[in-house]
């Protein structure tokens, strides 16, 4: 399907869920006013036949039934309605996604990390970032696996492979991705993270007494109807019923303590174990083929009880507790039943039973929700492939181009690296490409990686690990300065090539940044040495032109490609493509005297 076809679908969608979503909201005001309508009507028929008994129940009966089954309507309309204007918002977000306006999407921020490998550097998060591009999880615990997937690309062709056919086939499952996204859009998921799903799974027993607290439970209620019957049958007054009932209430508030514990655990969390019960049943009720899918669905059955109905008898028990504190609940049915007590006993239960399994199906909910947000990047770029797989070559790709830039602007370059050691050495003119072109390569190892199609014509590569130094800073806290902070970057690399680390592909912007042009110069010639001679792969871009000599010592490990710049009647231009050779035009001196910086 074209991308034209995608953005047509994604405006039908939208068009039709709003009409849907205003249809609903005129059904929910018919439904109110008819409600206020058999409400008015059977007071008044209660009112004039309340002399006869009998027809005053049969109206006071006949307007509880409608009036319970038009609440239920609107719940349901309500239901409806909201989910059409989620759909609605889900494609209107996706066509802005389609103009390159990714701000509906959390870029997560706090995912930012200097130190990392390569994230920082390819602006893997944050703002206008490559995770905002991608993201589409509805769920935090999801959102979290997405990010540590970006973070840490796959190495194995193999795994990669399987982690292809399974974003392949849910980039074909569009309404499975909408569901999903829909029902975890309307759970308004905020609350579960990893963190917060590990210590459910290490939860410990609060009602030593178990079995006692349990035995009360039916002793309570027991009590109340013996105390019913004796009342009947004349052996007791019904003065005893105060005693009785302080005497029960305080039963109830003793173990207050370990029920507000319990509760703590699930607090207000009913409506979203609920929604992750919908998820879960829509991952049981879908027929997949991919041995990815395939695996998770079996993670998430259990022969004695499914996933989705043991998640949901949760939400049960969880909306019960919740009760249990308010006013009503807490002064009639806790001493009467101890129904605080009755529901807290049921979810340690609950827990004791399930803990393990808890963590598993929440895990693979987390792993879904993060491979919905790669079948939908795959589905609305079908103009992007999947790479192959090649061990003899590190990296080779035609017409590759950055997924952040719009396909009507973005210039895409080759780029072939068919044996190791070898390294490509990029020069060029300001502003000509340069580190474009390599956040390019980087960004499509990564999405490679990650079992996602690559913006190029064709891709093929040796599955590895990616390093970067493309954008380093001074450290204040470290107090570490800009060259010191750009050498441990450079040390690391070095020492994981002398390690034998295998598949290392290297990514260098301006080698010793923070040092002059001379001590520069012979620094730069001395680690390109040490880094073909240790074997290893990748791109260095750099301004020094006197580094392009390397190719004479090294003609097989090293190639100079350049992006030039053409400065005609006095008006700098650029084409923004990859040529064989050293450039020839530099530019910061036209530069400096167009902006009047110089004379």
């Amino acid at each position: 399907m074209p991308v034209t076809e995608r953005i047509g679908k994604y405006k039908e969608l939208a068009g039709n869920q709003l009409n849907a979503a205003a249809r609903y909201k005129k059904q929910l005001n018919a439904n109110s006013l008819f409600r206020l309508f058999v409400f008015l009507t059977g007071s008044a028929l209660i009112y004039l036949f309340h002399q006869n008994t009998a027809l005053a129940v049969f109206f006071a009966a006949a307007t509880a039934i409608c009036f319970l089954a038009l609440l239920t309507r609107h719940k349901y309309l309500l239901y409806k309605k909201t989910k059409s204007e989620a759909l609605a918002r889900i494609a209107r977000n996706e066509l802005k996604a389609f103009e390159y306006d990714f701000s509906p999407f959390d870029g997560a921020p706090e995912q930012i990390d200097p130190a990392h490998g390569f994230s920082f550097d390819l602006d893997i998060f944050g703002e206008r970032s490559v995770f905002q591009m991608l993201n589409r999880t509805c769920l935090a615990m999801g959102k979290e696996t997405l990010a540590g997937t970006i973070g840490n690309p796959l190495k194995d062709g193999g795994e990669i492979r399987v982690k292809q056919l399974a974003v392949k086939e849910l980039s074909e499952k569009e309404d499975f991705c909408l569901d999903f996204r829909t029902i975890g859009m309307l759970s308004d998921d905020k609350l579960f993270d990893n963190r917060s799903i590990n210590q459910l799974c290490k939860v410990q027993e609060q009602f030593r007494r178990h079995s006692l607290w349990k035995i009360a439970t039916y002793a309570v209620p027991a009590l109340y109807v013996l105390f019913i019957v004796l009342v009947f049958t004349g052996l007791t007054t019904g003065s005893g019923f105060t005693l009785l009932y302080f005497t029960t209430l305080i039963v109830s508030v003793f173990p207050m303590k370990k029920v507000k514990h319990i509760r703590q655990l699930f607090d207000n969390k009913a409506k979203l174990l609920e929604s992750y019960a919908d998820l879960l049943k829509l991952m049981e009720t879908t027929n997949f083929e991919s041995e990815l899918l395939k695996s998770l669905q079996q993670s998430i059955k259990n022969e004695s009880q499914s996933a989705s109905s043991a998640i949901k008898q949760l939400a049960q028990y969880s909306r019960n507790l919740d009760l249990a504190f308010a006013v009503p609940i807490f002064l009639l049915l806790n001493p009467l039943f101890l129904w605080n007590v009755v529901y807290a006993l049921k979810i340690e239960k609950w827990m004791q039973h399930n803990a393990v399994e808890i963590g598993k199906w929440f895990s693979t909910l987390a792993q879904v929700d993060a491979l919905v947000s790669l079948g939908t990047f795959a589905a609305n770029n079908p103009d992007y492939v999947f790479p192959t797989f090649e061990h003899s070559i590190p990296f080779r790709a035609k017409k590759l181009g950055h997924p952040l830039i719009s396909r009507h602007k973005c210039v895409r370059n080759d780029i072939n690296i068919v044996q190791k050691p070898f390294f490509m050495i990029v020069t060029g003119a300001n502003m000509a490409g340069k580190s474009t072109y390599l956040r390019t390569v980087g960004v499509n190892y990564v999405l490679a990686g990650i079992g996602l199609p690559v913006c190029a014509e064709s891709m093929s590569y040796r599955p590895g690990q990616l390093l970067t130094n493309l954008r380093t800073a001074d450290s204040l806290v470290n107090n570490e300065s800009y060259f010191f902070a750009e050498l441990k970057r450079l040390k690391m690399i070095i020492e994981r090539l002398e390690s034998g680390e295998h598949g290392l592909f290297v990514i260098l912007d301006e080698i010793l940044k923070g040092t002059n042009s001379q001590d520069k110069q012979r620094g730069s010639f001395q680690l390109m040495k040490r880094l073909v001679k240790l074997g290893g792969n990748g791109i260095i871009a750099t301004h020094d032109l006197a580094l392009g000599e390397l190719e004479k010592e090294f003609p097989q490990e090293i190639e100079n490609f350049h992006f030039d710049a053409k400065i005609e009647n006095d008006l700098l231009s650029f084409d923004y493509k990859l040529q064989h050779g050293i450039a020839q035009t530099m530019n910061a001196s036209y530069l400096m005297k167009s902006m009047g910086i110089i004379g």
